[in-house]
């Protein structure tokens, strides 16, 4: 309830000082303009202070989100580093054969003069490079998981 100046509150708590209490029980609080303001700033204070949880509960459920998929893309990559490692092994052991097995015999096709003595057979050469290991650690235990054996192998 709403008295338009200070002192017609005064004068009436002055007749019946229960006035207050009076209120509260009816769920009548009496706001003079000072104690209006008053209350218009708390409450616009507690709206602010919902906006600002919602805002946080909003920032905390997108962290969680944006974890999760860092988690994956980790998995990924060493998926990805596992492969790239498996396929650079393959490949040198696919060279290793050709020069110790197949070269070899295909060379002696030369000496006996049944090869075009003009062409050369190609020299493939092995690949030494490796993929960079993670090193930030929440990754380096992601790549280490992942290799144990997630079913990515």
């Amino acid at each position: 309830m709403f008295l338009p100046g200070e002192s017609f509150y005064s004068a009436a708590l002055q007749q019946d000082p229960s006035l207050i209490e009076d209120g509260v029980n009816q769920r009548v609080i009496i706001a003079t303009p000072i104690t209006l303001i008053t209350l218009l700033r708390a409450v616009e204070f507690g709206w602010r202070q919902k906006r600002l949880d919602e805002n946080a509960k909003q920032i905390g459920n997108l962290g969680k989100e944006l974890y999760d998929r860092v988690c994956k893309m980790g998995d990924h990559f060493a998926h990805l580093g596992s492969k790239l490692r498996g396929a650079v092994d393959s490949y040198n052991q696919a060279v290793g054969s050709l020069e110790t097995r197949v070269l070899v015999s295909a060379r002696r096709f030369k000496e006996f003069g049944a090869a075009d003595v003009t062409k050369e057979i190609e020299t493939v050469e092995s690949i030494e490079l490796v993929p960079r290991k993670m090193q930030a650690p929440e990754m380096c235990e992601l790549s280490e998981t992942s290799s144990q054996g997630n079913g990515h192998e």
